[in-house]
């Protein structure tokens, strides 16, 4: 078993890869009564297009699969797999991203027999086409629902500008279209490819006893018959990499007390080291937060004139395959407010060097907030970012924040402020 000591939090981080290719990952924080467990497969709505597990053929299935997938694993044929946490004493939960579909429980108590719940539910799939018909029509309210939400229209409305061509322009649900083609033999064939161990782990934080979790998870491993095959065959992701299929401005009309917008930013910077991404995140964030944090001479000033208010939001996110940032706010002042960010983003350099004085202090800051997730193992464990950031942990994090140097920002500022990679979207009120 692999140990990774953080003497400065007095902290170990203990990890082991078991023979069918599961990686364990266990974070013991003494004093704590509560354990929260995460498994998790590198599977998410852009990996529509693979090759399946025993073919040879590339398959595309509808949007929305992973996270249809994800609704489908917690019902069995006799029961479901809430009710068992349900009556264990744990909360469960699962949600699907971009990227990833992740299974969750907390709990206090029967640790051993909640793990076993995990396990068994997310490797025993049970689907077949009256399940799959019936669960239709509760994920179609669901798109529904969101469909419903300006905040969420907008991100995904950027998203379209951003990425026109590829699949992180669609909701993670899915359509109303495409969710009615989904059958229960695409949901096995995706089930195959991406819930084999070899492409999963288990991240696990909290009240534990190292030796004894890893003989839980070891002994259930070794009840079940896993096929070897390889690492999901994917499709690659992006169409454009150089990002010239960028739509700089669109707008939406919909029922919004106030105008809406967005300004977007999509980076093409590509690094294969895991631990190199994580830096590259940190030295963005550290970037944005001293252009635009609220404690900012630019939050400031567009604040007291009435262009921004307390909806801004910035925002920096990198996931398998693609990241961007966006600049948002409620505003009566559209053109003012987009016309601000664009013209900051551009004079990024000169921006940021007014502002050199500020860097100790806003990173002080950052690590402050990102030390303060340590008394969570909730937030240990749902901010583990698997293997596409080397599987490194919270506490991996904040040693790169920790060593991050001014002059490190204008690296940054190279490799991901073009401004033709620049977009605007709007969601304006019906005209009276």
């Amino acid at each position: 078993m692999q140990q990774f000591k953080y003497p400065k939090f007095n902290q170990t981080v203990y990890q082991q890869r078991l023979t069918n290719g599961l990686l364990v990952t266990m974070l013991p924080m003494e004093g704590f009564h509560k354990t929260y467990a995460v498994l998790s497969t590198e599977f998410g709505s852009i990996d529509n297009a693979f090759v399946p597990v025993g073919k040879d053929e590339l398959l595309t299935l509808p949007d929305g699969v992973a996270h249809f997938l994800e609704h489908k694993m917690f019902e069995k044929a006799d029961h479901d797999a809430f009710d068992l946490f349900g009556r264990l004493g744990a909360d469960a939960n699962a949600f699907t991203s971009f990227t990833q579909t992740r299974y969750l429980f907390s709990t206090t108590s029967h640790l051993h027999e909640n793990l076993d719940v995990l396990l068994d539910f997310v490797q025993d799939p049970y689907f077949t086409e009256q399940t799959v018909a019936k669960e239709k029509g509760i994920i179609g309210q669901e798109i529904t629902m969101y469909n419903d939400d300006p905040g969420w229209r907008l991100y995904l409305g950027m998203l379209g500008n951003l990425y026109p061509n590829d699949p992180m322009r669609i909701d993670i649900a899915g359509t109303q279209e495409s969710i009615q083609k989904i059958t229960a033999e695409m949901l096995y064939d995706a089930y195959r490819t991406f819930y084999q161990p070899a492409n999963m782990n288990l991240f696990i934080a909290g009240k534990l006893d190292i030796d004894q979790t890893l003989a839980w998870v070891e002994q259930n491993q070794a009840q079940k018959h896993f096929d070897t095959s390889s690492l999901p065959k994917r499709l690659a992701v992006i169409s454009d990499p150089d990002a010239n299929d960028v739509i700089p401005f669109r707008t939406l009309t919909m029922a919004v007390e106030r105008p809406k917008v967005m300004v977007g930013l999509r980076g093409i910077q590509q690094l294969d080291d895991g631990k190199q991404r994580l830096l590259y995140k940190w030295r963005i964030n550290l970037l944005l937060a001293m252009l635009f944090d609220e404690t900012s001479a630019n939050f400031l000033r567009l604040y007291d004139a009435g262009i921004i208010d307390d909806s801004f939001n910035y925002n920096f996110e990198i996931q398998r395959g693609f990241h961007l940032a966006t600049f948002s706010t409620d505003t009566d002042q559209m053109e003012q407010f987009s016309d601000a960010m664009i013209q900051i983003l551009k004079e990024a350099p000169e921006q940021l060097e007014a502002v050199k004085n500020q860097f100790e202090d806003i990173k002080h800051a950052m690590l402050g907030r990102l030390i303060n997730q340590l008394d969570s193992p909730e937030n240990i464990a749902v901010l583990y970012g698997g293997g596409y950031f080397d599987h490194a942990t919270l506490l991996d994090e904040i040693e790169i924040l920790r060593g991050i140097e001014y002059d490190e920002l204008t690296t940054a500022i190279d490799q991901f402020i073009k401004p033709e990679r620049l977009s605007v979207y709007q969601i304006v009120p019906p005209t009276k």
